[in-house]
């Protein structure tokens, strides 16, 4: 091959590519898609812990979203009022009242108080566990099996297992949600942070059925419902439910439970 078709070919893919580049250059402008001041503004006062506890994919999604508004204001958990009152701020908007809330396991069917019908020797995995015979190897059938499947979700440490059933950190909680998503047994909800006292069982089954396979769990005997004053506890389906925005907190119902599931 002769220099003089070298030097050709060399001039010729410089010139295509020195083509490109200009070409690149001039759509990238031309098609740009403006970012919001607000939108990196937002971004940068979030957590950052990227957790999805509210719905969208990252901080970033989040941030995109309460711009377009289609996510609120407050919506990260992890943040809460400071967040919420920051983002408040850039948004122009008032943040409203934030009322941090926490994750709670609804079971206190710990190794001594809870039958055991055999022995599981499989994967350590809530989920893989409720997949064998009865759905566990606990006698309850709604209670909780203890192989932590919530502890692995949860991206702040908050929960923990804890003679057999998961117990969740007041102080560490960020009601992101992932334990809850993570419980194949529906055991986990959030409930307001200054909430005390709780129903600690989930269980359906008529009173002679739990007690035999569980010493604490709840026979919706009513005796709570019948001695709230303010009407914060109703039995449903042999269980007894807890209307946070009605309860007082005053403990009577956790005084006259027989089983002592009641706790404040």
């Amino acid at each position: 091959m002769s220099i003089g078709a070298i030097i050709l070919a060399a001039v010729v893919v410089g010139g295509t590519g020195l083509f490109i580049g200009v070409f690149l250059g001039i759509s990238g402008k031309k098609f740009a898609v403006e970012a919001d001041e607000r939108e990196e503004a937002i971004l940068e006062v979030l957590p950052g812990n990227n957790c999805g506890g509210c719905g969208y994919a990252g901080c970033s999604g989040l941030a995109a979203a309460i711009v377009k508004g289609e996510a609120e204001i407050g919506g990260c958990p992890v943040g809460g009022s400071p967040v919420a009152a920051k983002i408040g701020e850039i948004m122009g908007e008032a943040a409203g009242e934030q009322q941090r809330k926490v994750a709670f396991v609804k079971c206190g069917g710990t190794c001594e108080k809870a039958k055991t019908e055999y022995e599981y020797f499989g994967i350590k995995d809530c989920v893989m566990a409720s997949q064998m015979q009865d759905g566990g190897a606990k006698g309850c059938a709604f209670g909780c099996l203890g192989y932590g499947s919530c502890v692995k979700a949860c991206p702040f440490d908050a929960i923990h297992i804890k003679d057999g059933i998961a117990v969740v950190d007041k102080e560490a909680c960020k009601a992101c949600g992932k334990c809850i998503a993570a419980c194949p047994k529906h055991l986990i909800e959030l409930i307001p942070y200054k909430q005390q006292t709780f129903v600690q069982c989930n269980s359906n089954e008529k009173g002679k059925a739990l007690m035999s396979v569980c010493e604490v769990g709840c026979i919706g005997c009513r005796l709570c419902e019948k001695n709230c004053e303010a009407g914060a506890i109703t039995v449903q389906n042999f269980l007894a439910h807890i209307d946070v925005e009605k309860c007082t907190n005053c403990g009577i119902c956790a005084e006259k439970c027989p089983r002592k599931i009641i706790k404040i």
